[in-house]
């Protein structure tokens, strides 16, 4: 998968398609951050998150001012989901080499996507008809 384009601040879809052969192709609420502003606000001060959350660009993230634990994956640039850690609110996650991109979600919900290493994503902008 090449290049994408760029995304802006906003609301889309998160394509999440499975590590193996048999993996399921699963679709989630996006929400989409790209600007200074947007990234850096990020989940902080919320109680919960319908889908996830992408950061761009991005290679770390932290959970200082957040009130619930969330899964991060870390994608590489042709959002290919190089690491999945969970973090509880008031840590630091080191950067990730290669990671040009963070997803954030709900802790415990990106397993059940089938988002772990490997696993390929598809970032598509605005509602789908």
């Amino acid at each position: 998968m090449g290049r994408h384009k760029r995304w802006r601040d906003g609301r889309g879809e998160l394509i999440v398609r499975g590590a193996g052969t048999e993996a399921a192709t699963v679709t989630v609420p996006l929400e989409i951050s790209t600007s200074y502003r947007a990234r850096m606000r990020g989940l902080l001060d919320r109680d919960s998150i319908d889908g996830a959350m992408l950061l761009s660009p991005a290679s770390g993230v932290h959970t200082f001012g957040m009130r619930m634990p969330i899964d991060v994956a870390y994608l590489d640039r042709g959002l290919t989901v190089l690491a999945v850690r969970t973090m509880r609110p008031g840590r630091l996650g080191l950067p990730r080499p290669r990671s040009r991109h963070v997803l954030e979600a709900r802790a415990g919900t990106m397993a059940g996507w089938g988002l772990r290493v490997g696993a390929r994503v598809e970032v598509h902008e605005g509602p789908r008809t």
